[in-house]
């Protein structure tokens, strides 16, 4: 049962560890983004949708709105 619980409290750590370095590459993404300038249009219910114009999501057919 002890071995249990350590090998559940390192998983936990791990999860949280994993979870706060996809954050910041996440931000570093969009701050080397934001400095050009570039305007991006993504799908509101498929964020990995990206386009540089405006149209239609090729999965769902939402229009594609600015990314913020």
């Amino acid at each position: 049962m002890k071995k249990l619980f350590i090998l559940l409290s390192a998983f936990f750590v791990l999860a949280c560890f994993m979870m706060s370095c996809s954050e910041t590459t996440s931000t570093q993404t969009n701050t080397n983004t934001s400095d050009t300038a570039k305007v991006v249009y993504t799908c509101p219910m498929h964020p990995e949708v990206i386009s540089d114009k405006p149209g239609k999501c090729p999965k769902c057919g939402m229009d594609l709105v600015i990314k913020k």
